[in-house]
């Protein structure tokens, strides 16, 4: 039987024919001169021409197709070529004799499932490149002066005065030299401590000088922990710091130390195969240096750069931080501080509580946008240009998510790689690879302690809002695929919160991102007015002595009078 692409060609060679051939007058059509088929000559002569359009129409798909598969096929030969790169020793040093099955008996990941860095730019920046969106971008800057005009306006007209007070501002950021004094031993013990200890343990001694050298350099490591966990909450605790100074504070702590891990998890079996023969040396302490300062938590020991710094980028995106943190205060102080200023002063109700609730929602979303956009967009973009860091994907298109799975996955990437990276599959690697529940389930307790310890920290008490959050939103799904390097990995983990039965990543209509951002507007919502009815709670109703319950406990639910 004729193949059908023959078929085609053979019809579509009838159909030049009959188009080239000159008609005769008084001659019937071609197929129809001395029988009763001059009607299907003429279907035949019409269907030769559309013939060719359809021809012609599968070929510009078939070239549609072939460029964007080349396209896809150009940027995973481009992340192999950056790990392969990567992985080639420096000058001076051999080259690692390792054989490929070793790799996969050592604690290292594959490396398909490594954290590849190439040179990309943000999410952001691609869409403001787009006039449309930086249309909506200019819109929503408008908007908020706007806001800030008609409550100077309304100042102006109740008052006969404008109320351009800094009083939180001024108490937010109290104290932070201390705060920074603080600062400088919390980076010189990482600075030292870490490498100092790669360095005791990567040295070819035999016998009891080198378990010497490992005992040493345990006991430094040690000090670092004690160091880093300790100092910065006693400075807070002993010296009262207000909340902003205390941020710089808690927030450099839990970097330095996942710096830290990172930084011995990726370079001591390496050291370690050293003494052997095999494996590679310690890093450079430049290169060390340099992970310190550059927007990730994922060790390297080089990084794809971009050619120069522009400056006026880095001044544009510090600028732009600086302003996302005005407005951030602005929004407290008219609409928060006026409604619970005095809430726990007054008696208790339910009416009052749900409608504090409804009122923080905006003020809730305004400062969730503004942190992201001040801390995961401005800031980290600003020290990536200064120190050329060319892989700025710090986040992902968390906006379009229709699950909550998917947003805490693409909220924070930089967070999450590290997670993924020395939570999940390490914790997959002391199972034996089985069990990617209770990895999962590591994934989710070490995320949701961590971040109540932030506020616990930050806000100078213990009111589990954001846990129990955690629990209801839940981390996973029933689904989870988690993000490495662009590619996805499909985990079934444990469902840990009951909107996960509901909501996962296999809902992809838009009324699941609508369900997902108006509970995402009522989490906020709830999170800001019971933290801020508990600050001031606090604040009134002082404890007579200070006991561990009474630490513990909320104030606000007795704070009424």
């Amino acid at each position: 039987m004729e193949p059908r692409a023959a078929q085609v060609r053979r019809r579509e060679r009838l159909g030049r024919q009959q188009k080239d051939r000159p008609s005769r007058e008084g001659e019937p059509c071609s197929g129809g001169a001395g029988r009763p088929g001059g009607i299907g000559g003429n279907v035949e002569m019409h269907r030769g021409p559309d013939l060719v359009q359809w021809t012609q129409h599968m070929q510009a798909v078939k070239t549609q197709l072939l460029e964007q598969a080349q396209g896809q096929l150009m940027e995973l030969l481009d992340q192999a070529m950056w790990e392969a790169v990567q992985a080639y020793p420096p000058q001076g040093r051999p080259v690692p004799s390792v054989p490929p099955d070793s790799l996969h008996k050592t604690r290292e990941p594959s490396l398909g499932k490594r954290k590849v860095f190439i040179i990309r730019k943000s999410l952001l920046d691609e869409l403001m490149e787009v006039p449309h969106f930086r249309t909506i971008y200019h819109m929503f800057v408008a908007g908020l002066c706007v806001f800030i005009i008609s409550t100077l306006a309304i100042d102006l007209i109740d008052e006969g005065r404008l109320m351009m007070e800094f009083d939180l501002l001024t108490f937010s950021f109290g104290q932070l030299p201390l705060a920074l004094v603080t600062w400088v031993p919390m980076f010189l013990s990482t600075l030292l401590v870490p490498y100092q200890a790669l360095r005791l343990w990567e040295r070819p001694q035999s016998g009891g000088a080198w378990t010497l050298g490992v005992g040493l350099g345990c006991l430094l490591l040690a000090a670092h922990t004690v160091v880093l966990g300790i100092l910065p909450v006693h400075v807070a605790v002993e010296y009262q710091l207000p909340p902003a100074s205390r941020c710089v504070l808690v927030f450099e702590q839990v970097r330095l130390l996942m710096k830290s891990y990172s930084f011995l998890r990726e370079t001591v079996p390496g050291t370690l195969r050293a003494r052997g023969g095999e494996g590679i040396r310690a890093p450079s302490f430049s290169s060390y240096l340099y992970f310190l300062f550059c927007p990730t938590l994922i060790y390297r020991e080089t990084y794809p750069r971009t050619p120069n710094v522009r400056w006026s980028y880095v001044a544009k995106n510090f600028a732009q931080a600086l302003g996302c943190v005005l407005y951030a205060c602005f929004i407290l102080g008219r609409l928060c501080v006026p409604v619970f200023a005095n809430m726990s002063q007054e008696p208790f109700s339910t009416r009052a509580l749900v409608l504090s609730i409804m009122h923080a929602t905006l003020p809730g979303i305004f400062m969730l946008l503004l942190i992201f956009f001040a801390f995961l967009h401005c800031w980290l973009n600003a020290f990536a240009e200064m120190l050329r860091f060319g892989d700025r994907m710090f986040y992902r298109d968390w906006w379009n998510s229709t699950s909550f799975s998917n947003y805490y996955r693409t909220w924070n990437v930089v967070v999450h790689d590290w997670l993924y990276s020395y939570v999940y599959q390490d914790g997959l690697w002391l199972l034996g690879g089985r069990a990617r529940g209770a990895a999962m389930l590591g994934v989710f307790l070490v995320s949701a302690v961590v971040h109540e310890y932030i506020f616990c920290f930050v806000l100078g008490f213990f009111y589990p809002v954001m846990l129990l959050l955690f629990l209801v939103f839940g981390e996973g799904s029933q689904e989870d695929k988690l993000q490495v390097s662009g590619a996805e990995v499909t985990t079934p983990p444990p469902a840990s919160g009951p909107l996960n039965f509901t909501m996962h990543d296999r809902r992809t209509g838009p009324a699941w991102n609508v369900l997902m951002w108006t509970l995402l507007f009522l989490g906020q919502g709830i999170q800001v007015s019971l933290y801020c009815q508990e600050w001031y709670a606090r604040r009134h109703c002082p404890l007579p002595q200070t006991t561990f319950w009474g630490l513990v406990t909320p104030r606000s639910w007795s704070c009424h009078t």
